[in-house]
């Protein structure tokens, strides 16, 4: 639910979570308002990563924000 808030609109940062860790995407590298290639910001992307060829390369250079608590 908080991570939802951090969803890239309105001037609000813009946060994802893969595998339980909260990674800062605000400035990344094709994220824009919180939107990438049909995936946004706020919420839990680890499924959409899963098959991510590139997945290690992409989220090395993101700030870690912190992790998911259940």
């Amino acid at each position: 639910e908080e991570l939802s808030q951090f969803d890239g609109k309105d001037g609000t940062q813009a946060y994802i979570a893969i595998d339980g860790v909260v990674y800062n995407v605000t400035d990344a590298q094709g994220w824009k308002d919180g939107e990438h290639e049909g995936y946004y910001a706020g919420q839990d992307l680890t499924a959409a990563f899963e098959s991510s060829p590139h997945k290690e390369a992409i989220l090395n250079g993101l700030e870690i924000m912190g992790k998911l608590s259940e």
